[in-house]
């Protein structure tokens, strides 16, 4: 084995064991540090200190060319940062070729959403089933608390405290917060929870359960909730983040409060949070066109 490969053998043991990162972030990890190792491997780079950094950016701009993304690279030159600071860390390399490096631009894309019309559409129908009364409970806590899908699988039934109307969270990075959650919301789990418990063996925290009994999988709400915006007449490709795209928008659009919006969305940077104030001044702009007069007039006329 190469000082390469133990070093990043060492790394991934770090990041599960000892600083018990998820294991969704554990994976992305290792997808973009594997890339690193193929690269090193080609150009004979060994060991992490003969990794300079006109190697990185020639191997970045291979990866651009290959077509990938801006976003996807700057993920990719964080995790080579993140293991040249754990080396760091542990007095085993002064090097951190990743420090200065950008990624290429791209284009920022704007989330898609649903209205208010559209989630109401989606989210007002009779639950006269376990499963539907799960997928009811589902849809209502996305929309009311806008939760990860990652989020909303993890949730335990322990998490709840319903008398004061909150959710508890565990989100990126293993941070938690607490959320509130609306009357709907309230209502919708109550029903789930009646019923929830003839499913679940005693032993089982998970507030969301599969027909087997077992924590629903990620990919279940996913199907479940494509095939209920089917059901329900949406024109659109609904999944779970729209859901919790919606939410961020909507409330920012009714408050106008960026700060506390990036609280309730758990956003460690307030700049990922700002993309609502695009879709925000969407809004705005459609308002507009649609109300003023000379906005009217000038529609009209190019359309004659």
């Amino acid at each position: 084995m190469s000082a390469l490969r133990q070093e990043l053998s060492d790394f991934h043991q770090y990041i599960s064991q000892v600083r018990r990162l998820s294991p969704h972030t554990c994976s992305s990890y290792a997808r973009d540090l594997n890339k690193f190792l193929a690269f090193a491997d080609t150009a004979n780079l060994g060991s992490a200190d003969q990794v300079h950094p006109a190697d990185l950016r020639r191997q970045v701009a291979e990866l651009h060319r290959k077509g990938l993304g801006g976003k996807s690279i700057q993920r990719y030159l964080s995790s080579v940062r993140a293991f040249y600071n754990f080396l760091n860390q542990q007095h085993r390399s002064n090097n951190n070729p990743a420090i200065g490096i950008r990624p290429p631009k791209t284009p920022r894309k704007l989330p898609a959403t649903m209205d208010v019309d559209s989630v109401n559409q989606l989210l007002n129908f009779d639950s006269d089933d376990w499963l539907s009364t799960r997928d009811k409970a589902m849809l209502e806590l996305f929309y009311s608390s806008g939760l990860r899908l990652a989020e909303l699988v993890g949730c335990n039934i322990t998490d709840l405290d319903l008398n004061d109307a909150s959710i508890t969270v565990t989100g990126k990075g293993n941070k938690t917060r607490i959320l509130p959650l609306g009357s709907y919301a309230i209502s919708a789990l109550k029903a789930w929870l009646a019923i929830r418990g003839d499913l679940a063996s005693a032993d089982n925290s998970a507030l969301f359960i599969s027909q087997r009994g077992s924590r629903i999988h990620p990919r279940s709400v996913q199907a479940r909730l494509s095939k209920l915006a089917k059901w329900r007449g949406s024109d659109q490709q609904v999944h779970p983040h729209m859901l919790r795209h919606s939410f961020a928008s909507h409330m920012l659009e009714s408050s106008g409060d960026l700060r506390n919006v990036q609280e309730l969305l758990g956003h460690a940077d307030i700049s990922t949070t700002q993309i609502y104030t695009h879709l925000d001044f969407q809004h705005l702009a459609k308002v507009y066109d649609n109300a003023h007069p000379r906005a009217r007039k000038r529609r009209d006329e190019e359309s004659s």
